[in-house]
Parts: C-alpha cells; structure tokens; sequence
C-alpha cells in the first residue's frame, strides 16, 4: 500500500500514541554519583528517573548501623538525610521531572526528603510527579525489606495516601507491586489475585482516613508495578486481566463511577528471575520480548517502563549497560510501528479467552486469600503458596520441562565477548564507599541543630502512639529538621517493635522425586548413619539482603533429600550465625547473598565461626563474580554457587559429600 492509501488509513491511528514514560532503574555509591548517572542518562534520552536505594536506606538503617555492614551503596544509593537528597537531585528540575522511588518500608520518610529538597529548592510541592512503590505486603512475601510489623506498615501506608491525595495531587503514594510477586515464583493467576488483594488492603484501610468524597480520588492515584515474562502473550492477557479485575473492583467495592479513576494504571520491569548468568547475551532477546508483552495492544499499554540489563544475573550493570536497555525502549517506541495503531488484539478470540481463564482463576484465588481474613492476614498462606510455586518451577527446569535456552539446552557455546577486560562485564562499588558515607553522616549530625531533631523526633513518637494522628506531618518536621534515616525508624521501631515475616518454608511440599533426588536421599542416609545422626545444615541470609527465594530453595531440597534443616529467614548477623552454628550443631553452614555485600560479610562469618569453635565447613551461594568466587575459596570457602549451579539436588549432593568429607565419612558417601 502507499503511504496514502484510505484503507491504510482506516486501521491506523489519527495520532500516533504518544511513549511510555522511559527509565532505568539507576543508583550506586553515593548521591554525588548517582546523580552524575542520573543526568548522563537524561541526556541520552531517558524521560524519567527510577531511583534505586541501597539498603540500609530501605530498611531504616544508617551507614555506620552494624546491620548495615557491607551494604552500604552496593544495590543502590545510600540517603541518610535531606543533604543526601539535595546532592542527589541538584540540576535535576523537580517541578518538570517525573520520579520513580523504590522504595517501601521506608516510602514515608523517602518522599518527606524529596518534598522537603523541593521546598528548600522553591519548588511547590503541588508540581511534584512521581511515584513511591509504598507495598510493604510484597516485602513479607518475596524481598524482604521491611522494617515494622504488619498493621504499623499498613497505617503508614494510608497515612501517607491520606496526606498525598491533597497536599502533593500528581504524586502516586503507592505502586502496587506484582513485580517481585512473580520473581518469588507466582504463577500468572497468583500475581493477579495477591496483587489485587493488597490494593483491596490498601483501598480499606486508606478509607478510614479520608472522607467519601475525597475516597474516588484515592482510588484513581493507585497505580501498580507488574511483571512481564517470557511468555510475552500471556503476560498480556495477564495485564488485561488486572485491568478488568481493577475496574471491577472499583465499582462493585467501593463505588468509583468517575472513568477517570477507574483507569487502570501501571508501569513495569521485565522479568528478572528469566536472565542466565549462562550465555548472558541471550538474556538481551529475552528482554526485547518481554517488553512487547507491555507494548504490544494500546488498550493495555504500559504508561512507564524500565528494563534490566543483559547482565543483571552477573552482578551490577554499568552505565554502557543500562544505555543499552534504555535503546531497546527507545527503538521499540519511534522506530517500529506499534504506537501507530489502534488495539491489535481487540476482537481476538484467543486474547479474549486468556483474559477470561485469567479472571477467573484470580477472582477465586483472591476468595481464598479473603477467607484467611484478607491480604494482612493472609501473608503466611501467600507465602507458602509462593515458596511453592517457585519450587515447582525449579523442579520444572531441573527436569528439562522448562527449556531455558542456554541453561538446560543448548549449552554448547562461544565464550562472550560481553564479558572481556577487567571488570568481568559488570560494575564493582569503590569499596571505600562505605566507609566515606559513614564520615559524612557523623559529620551531619554533629553540624545540625540538635535540639530541632530532638524534638522532632519526639513528636514523631507521640504520634506514633496516637493512633488518631497522620504519621506524614511530623515526617516532614523530621525531615526539614535534618533527621537520618536511621533516627526516624529507629523512633517508629520503639513504638510499633520488631518484625520478622514467615519463610514459608514449613508448610511448601516437596519435590517430586526423580533418580538424581532418590540417590542423594540414599547418600544421606549413608552418611547420616556413619556419623551417627541426621546430617545437619544451617542456611543463613547474613546482612540485609532480602532476596530469599534462593535459600528458600535450598533449604526445601535439603528437607527433600532428608537433611535436618535450620533456616530462620533474613538479616542474620555474622555472629548470630555462629551462635546458631554452634547452638544447633550443624555439619556445614550455607550462606546466600545477592547484595554484592559477600566480600565484606562472608569472611566476618568466618571468622566469627572460628572464634565460637564451629569447624564447619562453609557454602556459599549468590550473584558472585567469578574473581570474587575464587577469592572467597581462598579465604576458607568451601564451595561457591551461583545462577548457572541451578541443579539444586546435584549441589546438594556435592554439600553432603563435602560433609562426608570433613567430618571422616567419606567412605559411606
């Protein structure tokens, strides 16, 4: 056809739909760094930012706390205080710039910083457009970065919806986030329905706080953070599904008639959880794909997006890196032809009846979770349920079900030449980071205004305990007052106390036998009987990496091959790991670590192993550079894993001999 022709025209757009808002989830070392990334990126073409925090920042910790021991700037930017962010965002226009923070445990306190640089900058609050990710249930059930218990977390959620909806209106106070749901393992219908429950969550205690006039409002400023996978066609009848389910949810629920509210709205990363540390160039295919899932039927288009980098399953992108995913979006969006059309799949029986299978199975799975009393409550079933399905996906690429090509087929292959020089393909923190964002936060509070903080802080407690007061208000006082991060979670964790979520471990079955699973039973047997009783493993996260699928895994196959397993979850110190070690009288000690954080915490578990007597021998698994890998050899690591070991019986196996080993049964292994 011509470029003129009428019948062309008919199924083309007046317009072409204008782009998703463009980002790269971007953020390391100190503010003066990322923000040097951040306006490099702008200039390539990025439209808005995605600021990744490093996390202590994300669990309420400041530099120099000792939980935050060799995390500090590694996944992230580390923000202490208001000069942090000031330095982060200086000639970054916040009146202009649409902003992105992942953040959660922390939302409240991240966003009273950002307001507060606006203020201070002459910016009107009321010009501010963003987001703050703000879902702490996704915290219990899959990354780990919670600071409070359940109903504190919940509170601050709303207090935040409540005290946004007028005072900051462009601003989106909660992503809903189905993202990390399907890195944990979610199916499809699972992502949906847990999703969708949290909001119902969200929505129920956000009302109590707001008037019902003011209520569709807050409905229509809840947006959502979503997966997208491999199976890209899926995916997008997925987010049709959500889309139907929300509009659903507005009206029958809550009453919402205005269209404008109940739109609904969503940004996204492609799927992580899919990226090889094997054949890494093959993960750039797998996130070209993925994003058509988000781009592909206008009616269900993506309004932000941000890809990972090819070599996310190696450690750290560089900035050449990010650049590159940055181009893939950009390519996607003005050089092919999907924004020139009107909904591609409208009128597809088979879209129609993915959509259809999707809705249902979530409307039933939300039933289940509303039968355990809601998403609040319901956090160990959605766990158990998580831990689960990841298990049985694991089982799936074990067993060669799941082709991953690359990983289970197709091994054969060319060295990369992404991975040549010096830097292995990856970027490595400057390891005196750590130790110059502790100087400068010192330095902060003896330069600030003391009593101001004090007394700031003690008003943040008082309303704390008053359950009648918005928790924002004296955020902001605590913030403009030139209170840490720490500080202000430290006054919210005396009064709402500590927390620790569920692994789900206990209550997931096991995995399906097969011949590798019943030769490593039979060696455990072996062995267990020739040292006289169960063979014993401690699986231990040390530091604040919350990322547990991993040793959540671990500890299941263990449990499957007949070991005795002790696993207690997250943010472990090197010492209470020894203490365990020692309490228990495990035979050898795993370790997982995917924060880049395993050259300063391993070696301190080692040493802290040897002064309380465990002479143990010690795995480890994670996202570990192979120079890395060799220099933890050397200093008394016994093995290390990492993504392309995904043959967990197998190294399982190879833990129990190396147990065998050590402990002078090797000869009935």
């Amino acid at each position: 056809m011509s470029e003129g022709d009428p019948e062309r025209d008919r199924v083309h757009l007046p317009e072409r739909d204008r782009p998703w808002v463009m980002r790269t989830y971007a953020g390391h070392s100190n503010a003066r760094e990322s923000n040097a990334l951040y306006r490099k990126n702008l200039d390539k073409g990025q439209t808005g930012l995605s600021v990744a925090f490093d996390l202590p920042t994300q669990t309420g910790y400041d530099p120099d706390d000792e939980l935050s021991r060799g995390e500090v700037g590694k996944v992230g930017v580390s923000i202490a205080h208001k000069g942090d962010m000031h330095t982060l965002l200086d000639g970054i226009p916040l009146d202009e710039m649409n902003t992105s923070m992942t953040i959660n445990a922390t939302a409240a306190w991240l966003l009273a910083l950002y307001m507060t640089v606006a203020e201070e900058n002459g910016v009107p609050v009321e010009k501010l457009q963003g987001t703050t990710q703000n879902d702490i249930i996704k915290e219990f059930l899959s990354r780990g970065t919670y600071a409070f218990p359940p109903e504190p977390s919940m509170r601050l959620i709303a207090d935040m919806i409540a005290y946004t909806v007028d005072a900051v209106p462009k601003w989106n106070p909660i992503n809903v986030c189905s993202y990390h749901l399907q890195e944990a393992g979610a199916t499809p219908v699972q992502e949906v329905a847990y999703a969708l429950s949290t909001a119902q969550a969200v929505l129920d205690a956000a009302r109590e706080r707001v008037d019902d006039e003011t209520f569709p409002r807050v409905f229509g400023r809840i947006s959502f953070f979503v997966n997208a996978g491999i199976r890209f066609v899926e995916e997008h009848a997925k987010l049709r599904a959500m889309g139907e389910l929300w509009r659903e949810l507005g009206r029958e629920r809550y009453g919402v008639e205005d269209e404008r509210y109940l739109r609904f709205r969503y940004g996204v990363q492609v799927n992580s959880l899919g990226l090889t540390e094997s054949q890494p160039e093959n993960n750039v295919i797998r996130i070209v794909l993925e994003a058509l899932a988000v781009t592909m039927g206008r009616n269900a288009r993506a309004r932000a997006i941000q890809l990972p980098a090819w070599n996310e399953a190696l450690g750290l992108p560089r900035p050449w890196d990010q650049q590159w995913s940055l181009r893939i979006q950009q390519i996607l969006a003005l050089e092919t032809d999907l924004l020139e059309y009107p909904d591609i799949f409208e009128g597809s029986k088979v879209m129609d009846g993915l959509v259809a299978e999707l809705v249902d199975g979530a409307r039933q799975e939300m039933a289940v979770v509303a039968e355990h009393g809601g998403a609040v409550e319901a956090v160990d079933y959605m766990k158990t349920q998580l831990v689960e399905s990841h298990r049985a996906r694991l089982a799936r690429i074990e067993r060669g079900e799941q082709v991953v090509v690359g990983q289970n087929a197709f091994t054969s292959a060319e060295p990369s030449p992404l991975q040549k020089g010096e830097d292995g393909g990856i970027l490595t923190v400057d390891p005196n980071v750590e130790r110059d964002q502790i100087e400068a936060v010192r330095r902060w509070r003896e330069d600030r205004d003391e009593t101001a903080v004090r007394s700031a802080l003690d008003e943040l407690g008082a309303a704390a305990r008053d359950d009648g007061a918005n928790l924002m208000p004296p955020t902001l006082a605590a913030a403009r007052a030139g209170a840490t991060t720490g500080e202000w979670a430290a006054t919210l964790r005396e009064v709402f106390g500590e927390y620790r979520a569920p692994t789900g471990v206990e209550g997931a079955a096991g995995v399906v036998d097969d011949e590798t699973l019943t030769e490593v039973r039979e060696k455990v047997e072996r062995v267990s009987e020739a040292l006289g009783r169960r063979v014993k493993i401690l699986v231990g996260k040390p530091g604040l990496d919350g990322h547990s699928n991993g040793a959540e895994q671990i500890a299941l196959r263990a449990r499957d091959v007949g070991m005795d397993v002790v696993y207690e979850g997250i943010r472990l110190t090197p010492s209470r790991i020894a203490a365990t070690a020692v309490q228990e009288g495990v035979h050898v000690v795993g370790l997982s670590i995917l924060s880049c954080s395993h050259r300063e915490l391993i070696p301190e578990v080692l040493r802290e192993l040897r002064e309380a007597g465990a002479e143990v021998p010690v795995v480890v698994g994670g996202i570990i550079p192979d120079a890395d890998a060799q220099a933890l050899l050397d200093a008394g690591v016994a093995r290390v894993y990492t993504p392309k070991d995904f043959e967990l019986t197998k190294s399982i196996g190879d833990i129990v001999d190396l147990v065998a080993e050590r402990h002078g049964a090797a000869a009935a292994a």
